[in-house]
Order: structure tokens, then C-alpha cells, then sequence
């Protein structure tokens, strides 16, 4: 391409681009035409920058020491941080979360990964970082909306994800609660104080329980009052999760905490499948006899049938006998020192915390009984699973040991999405801010795929702190044309484009 000159038959003078890739001659674009000479060389020079524009060459010149008033410097309109947009939002498309036509919606899911911040520091990042301007009630407004419309639709988005990208479908879930506590003090019909996870037991709090597929993606969630026994909320989110989907055969796995017998009975009798961890040394004295006789070597299993349907399947691992020998080691260290400073004395229980309410009364001797250390390291190492599945061993234990995912699943919503504390007061505006939550985390999860699929070698955080350093710059040239230009300045950044395709 190249500007030319051409002369008119009525004395005036066009300035023309020009293409001559094809051979001949062709008119991209006539900027414009004058007679007079000042205004010629204006347009010769709108004309080598719609060039360079064209083909990604303009140069932006910061140090206009002709023209120091009109420098592009001064002519700056917008420095944005684009980076998370770019790769966060295209990610957020190809899950599907477009289809949610609410640009807020969007931002805030966005923001959420990248700056997790209460509402009202998430209006002032808008402002600073993104030249968006958006009032915190307006946020608070959406939310209410957000509580009323959006739910069951990000959920269904996220299955529908989950499904395409794991080839054989469905048939194995994760199930597992949380806690969230709330920076108040007095309680309401939904925050109540409960055995925190967190040890925020003063409190009042809420359970979150959370539903993933293999490899820790997001199906579903519910919230509950955070007084409610945890095995409780099981059952109502696995069994609107069937009927939603019309699943019929579902393997439910989850931790021992969130089982009783009477869970263990509905699930057999509603035909749930399950694995779950066993409390051995809670077992009878018949089958705990059968357990300690088995002598497993490392990495071994046997299987102890229970009844005509439930198997009990124990392992031993060496590298968890010598964990579970350390952390008994260290307790017991503990409790000879405190033993020997006699601090469990009647006189110290009386005084410490609530113990002051505690009536003693005759003297105390505590001693630490040897023969209960001997008798309890027999234990190390062994590790069981209940189940009513027809699986084998090794699929059964496989499919357990995968539940750490959803356990980083709640690290990751605690720390990098920081759900917690939760600073809203009303449920409709705490059930959007999980939801959005919830969303993040599926953007991360995918992210955390695509990366692995990519071998890019960097972790979700590390991406997302990259992108975080990625910049947009918007501009007026001094001939008044608008320039937006993305700055790459270093390997990383291009590294990212390239991986993504940004």
C-alpha cells in the first residue's frame, strides 16, 4: 500500500491509498481532497496513518516535542486492564455463560477471579481499572435479579459443559459441605451458628453443599441454614440434580462425615449407588477381629462382605501407616508436656475458657494410658470404604481417592474466589453471591483444563496473573483519530495470546 496524489480536473488535489498486491492498481480508501496546501498535507498524513492502522503498524508517538500541547500523551482516554476480559471472557463464551445476556453478570463473575472483593471494592475497581461506572446499589439491584432468574440456568450450563467435555457421560458424583460464616453477630432464619469448618464457631454461618463430576467440575449447589446437620442436606441436592437431568443410575461418593444409617438406608432404598469412607474401628467386634487379621501388605485390599448388599472394602497403605504413626507421635508429645506441667490438674481446668463452669469433685490424676497407644497403632495404615456397588476393588478405592477434588474445589472458593466472609445481609443477595462464585469456579476449572490439554505448564493462578498485566490503551492521534492498542510487553504476555488465541 501507498498514498498518492492525484490531481483533478477541477484543480483540486485527492489523496488516495493505494493497492498494488494484485497488480494493478486499486483505491482503498479516498481520504480526501483541497487545494490548498496546509490541508493537503493534513490529509497526507491521515492517510499514512490509516496505513499504518490497517496493518497493525502505527507507531504512537509519546514525545511530540513539536507540539507539546497536542502530544498523544496528554490525548490519553482510557488505560484499561484488559488482560482477564480477553482470556477469562473467552473462556466464560465457550462454557456457554453468553447465552446470560447481562454484561454485569459477566463483569462480575470476571472480577471475581481476578479481584475478589466485597461489592462496593468491586464498583471502585470497575471505576479505576475498567472505565466502567456503576453505583453499588445498582449491584445490589442486580442481584436481587440475579437471585430471581439466574441459578438454574448457570447450572445448566455447566452440566451441559461438563457433559461434552467428559466422553462418558455422567455416572459418578462428588458430594460434599462446607461452611461459610457472616461478620455479624446475631443470627436469622438462614444464619445460624453451627460447627464451623473454619473455626469461626461465634458466627452465625451457612452450609454449602456442593455437587462435582470426576475431576472436580461443578454440577450443582444449595445452600442451607448453617445449623443443619450436614448429612442432612445430601439427599434434597443429589435428588433434584436426578430428576433435573433424568439420570437413573448415579454412584454417590462422599466423606463418612455426611452418612448415618439412616442416610445409608434412604439411599439403598430411593436405588443410589454409593462409596463412602467407613469408620472401622466404630465396626462391631466381629468385624473389627476380621480386619486386624487380615495382614495386608503395602498397597493391598480384602473384602469383608457385610451383608447381601454392602461390602466393607479395607486397604493398607505403609505411607499412611507412617502418617498416621507421626501425627500420634505428636500428639501424644503434646499431651506429656502438658501432663508434666501439670496444667490438667482440677485447679487449671476450673480456670481456663468455659471450663470455669466445670465442678470437680474429687482430685484428678491424669495419666497417659500406654496399653490404648498400642492397641490404637494396630490401626495404622488401614483404610476402609463401604459401598453397595458391584465395582471392584481398585475401581472403588480410584473412585474415593478422587474426592480430595472437591475438597480443593472449597480451598479454591475460600482462597483465590474468597466466598467468605459473606458481607450480605438479605438470602435473595447471598444466594447470587454463591452463584456467581459458582460460576468463577467453573471458569477456573476450565481454565485448569485447557491448560493441562495446552501442557502450557503454568498453573490457572498464574495465567490469571498474567493477564492481569495486560493492558489496553485508548487514544486520540493529533489529526483527532481514535487508536486502541493492546501493549505485550513481555514473553509471557505474548505466550498467553499465542496459547489462547487471544
Amino acid at each position: 500500500m501507498f498514498v498518492r496524489k492525484k490531481r483533478n480536473t477541477s484543480g483540486t488535489i485527492s489523496v488516495q491509498v493505494i493497492d498494488k498486491s494484485s497488480g494493478w492498481y486499486k483505491v482503498l480508501k479516498t481520504i480526501g481532497s483541497s487545494t490548498k496546501r496546509e490541508e493537503i498535507d493534513k490529509l497526507l498524513n491521515e492517510a499514512h496513518d490509516w496505513i499504518k492502522i490497517r496493518t497493525g503498524k502505527y507507531e504512537i508517538d509519546f514525545l511530540n516535542e513539536e507540539q507539546t500541547s497536542n502530544s498523544v500523551l496528554e490525548n490519553i482516554k482510557e488505560l484499561t486492564v484488559s488482560g482477564p476480559e480477553k482470556l477469562l471472557g473467552k473462556i466464560f463464551d465457550e462454557i456457554g455463560f453468553n447465552k446470560i445476556p447481562d454484561e454485569l453478570f459477566r463483569k462480575l463473575v470476571i472480577a471475581r477471579l481476578c479481584f475478589p472483593v466485597s461489592k462496593l471494592k468491586t464498583t471502585d475497581y470497575f471505576s479505576k481499572y475498567q472505565f466502567f461506572e456503576i453505583d453499588v446499589q445498582n449491584v445490589y439491584r442486580y442481584l436481587d435479579k440475579l437471585y430471581n432468574i439466574q441459578k438454574q440456568t448457570v447450572q445448566q450450563i455447566s452440566y451441559e459443559h461438563t457433559l461434552k467435555i467428559l466422553n462418558n457421560g455422567i455416572s459418578i458424583v462428588f458430594y460434599d459441605v462446607t461452611t461459610l460464616y457472616f461478620e455479624i453477630d446475631s443470627e436469622d432464619d438462614l444464619r445460624k451458628r453451627g460447627f464451623s469448618k473454619e473455626g469461626k464457631h461465634h458466627r452465625p454461618q451457612i452450609l454449602l453443599g456442593l455437587l462435582v463430576s470426576i475431576d472436580g467440575y461443578p454440577l450443582a449447589y444449595e445452600i442451607f441454614e448453617g445449623n443443619k446437620f450436614e448429612g442432612h442436606t445430601m439427599l434434597p441436592v443429589i435428588e433434584e440434580f436426578k430428576r433435573k437431568y433424568k439420570l437413573s443410575d448415579l454412584i454417590i461418593i462422599a466423606d463418612s462425615g455426611l452418612f448415618s444409617n439412616q442416610n445409608i438406608t434412604e439411599l439403598q432404598e430411593k436405588g443410589y449407588q454409593y462409596i463412602i469412607g467407613a469408620r472401622i474401628k466404630n465396626e462391631k467386634d466381629e468385624i473389627k477381629k476380621r480386619i486386624l487379621s487380615l495382614n495386608l501388605g503395602n498397597g493391598k485390599s480384602e473384602i469383608i462382605q457385610k451383608s447381601d448388599e454392602v461390602s466393607l472394602i479395607v486397604s493398607y497403605s505403609e505411607a499412611r501407616a507412617g502418617k498416621d504413626k507421626l501425627n500420634r507421635d505428636r500428639g501424644i508429645t503434646r499431651l506429656e508436656k502438658t501432663v508434666k506441667s501439670g496444667k490438667l490438674t482440677k485447679s487449671s481446668l476450673n480456670k481456663r475458657g468455659y471450663n470455669k463452669f466445670l465442678k470437680i469433685e474429687n482430685e484428678v490424676k491424669v495419666t497417659i494410658d500406654e496399653s490404648k497407644i498400642k492397641e490404637d497403632s494396630k490401626w495404622d495404615g488401614l483404610k476402609g470404604y463401604l459401598t453397595n456397588t458391584k465395582l471392584s476393588k481398585q475401581e472403588i478405592i480410584e473412585n474415593y481417592n478422587e474426592l480430595w477434588k472437591i475438597e480443593k474445589a472449597f480451598r479454591i472458593a475460600k482462597t483465590d474466589l474468597a466466598i467468605r466472609p459473606i458481607y450480605h445481609r438479605l438470602r435473595r443477595r447471598i444466594e447470587a453471591h454463591i452463584c456467581i462464585s459458582f460460576v468463577a469456579y467453573k471458569l477456573y476449572k476450565e481454565l485448569e483444563r485447557q491448560l493441562r490439554v495446552k501442557k502450557a505448564g503454568i498453573s490457572p493462578e498464574k495465567a490469571i496473573e498474567i493477564a492481569k498485566t495486560i493492558y489496553t490503551i485508548k487514544l486520540k492521534t493529533p489529526t483527532n483519530r481514535s487508536i486502541t492498542k493492546t501493549l505485550y510487553l513481555r514473553q509471557e504476555q505474548i505466550d498467553l495470546v499465542k496459547l489462547f488465541d487471544l
